[in-house]
């Protein structure tokens, strides 16, 4: 069964890769202890069972019961499962199903949200959300194993002892960042009708500047670091819980002049970003938090949205404006 399964997995993703109509890419050959596992399909009701407040067990085929930790309860009318085992040497057995979306809560609040390194999300009501990450003990050990990693002689028991307490450890860090985006998500869904973000191309920021031979990149070690900070934040996480949890209800803006627009006066200067957290307008004088500046900016939707619906507000300068009502 498991066999079979595969292939027809296999041979669904080559029909999506060949299809025109599919942004599908090419099915990648699978890497030892990366996605490990297997799917099993066609369960019946009675092959799920819980045994306590949270132990629940499972029917696997040619294994027989096996049991999971119940985190949360099985939907009705699942049809198949996957068991997988993660780096960190973790068996997951996750159950298919399609979770119903938040419903809107009708107040019609518009919310914005400006997404940084130092700052995971700003909101345009004054929040500041940070990702959580490894504490300073964690990090110490973190270099402590990648120098004995980087030491290790390959294919020795003492370097994969290495990979998986370093894989344990980078777990911990994903998970606390899955946890964080899945309830902010639900929070964000539950108290607004609208939520706009930026459209930024993350696979492009990210991208290495390593360059080739006849090109080569420069700055590529401080770049590689803003990627992995990048990626630590959970830009695209939040963003695509929140378009599975509210559908229709999130709006992407174009991130133009965002941050150096004043959302008082509407004022464009680049020389109003004082620092990374201190936004003061050089015409009006008006003074907030950067990021929170522009989640205003954000919310207002200055910029043209990605589905192209609104118009194309152009920076507005109007510090000749006021020196001309000074005067």
């Amino acid at each position: 069964m498991v066999q079979q399964q595969a292939l027809r997995d296999f041979a669904r993703a080559m029909a999506a890769f060949f299809d025109p109509e599919n942004p599908a890419g090419r099915p990648s050959w699978r890497k030892a202890g990366r996605a490990e596992g297997f799917r099993v399909v066609a369960v019946k009701p009675s092959e799920v069972r819980r045994l306590s407040h949270r132990v629940g067990e499972i029917w696997v085929p040619k294994v027989g019961w096996v049991r999971f930790r119940w985190s949360r309860a099985v939907p009705l009318g699942v049809k198949s499962y996957r068991v997988t085992m993660d780096r960190a040497g973790r068996w997951h057995v996750a159950f298919a199903a399609i979770p119903e979306p938040i419903p809107a809560p009708g107040n019609g609040k518009v919310v914005g949200i400006d997404r940084g390194v130092t700052v995971s999300a700003a909101l345009s009501t004054g929040e500041l959300l940070c990702v959580p990450s490894l504490t300073a003990r964690e990090r110490k050990r973190l270099r402590r194993m990648e120098r004995r990693l980087a030491r290790a002689k390959r294919g020795s028991n003492r370097r994969g002892r290495m990979k998986l307490l370093i894989a344990r450890l980078k777990a911990r860090e994903t998970d606390r960042r899955k946890d964080w985006a899945e309830k902010a998500s639900t929070d964000l869904a539950r108290r607004f009708d609208i939520v706009r973000v930026e459209d930024l191309n993350l696979r492009g920021m990210t991208r290495s500047a390593r360059g080739n031979a006849e090109a080569p990149g420069r700055n590529v070690r401080q770049k590689a670091g803003l990627n992995r900070e990048i990626m630590r934040s959970g830009w695209g996480l939040l963003v695509r819980r929140l378009e599975d949890k509210a559908p229709d209800r999130v709006e992407k803006i174009n991130p133009a002049f965002t941050s150096q627009r004043c959302n008082v006066c509407g004022h464009v200067d680049a020389k109003s970003r004082k620092s990374q957290a201190r936004f003061a307008c050089t015409a009006c004088g008006f003074a907030c938090n950067a990021d929170v500046n522009a989640a205003r900016n954000i919310a207002a939707g200055h910029a043209v949205t990605a589905r192209g619906g609104d118009e194309i507000t152009r920076p507005v300068n109007r510090e000749p404006q006021l020196l001309r009502q000074l005067a």
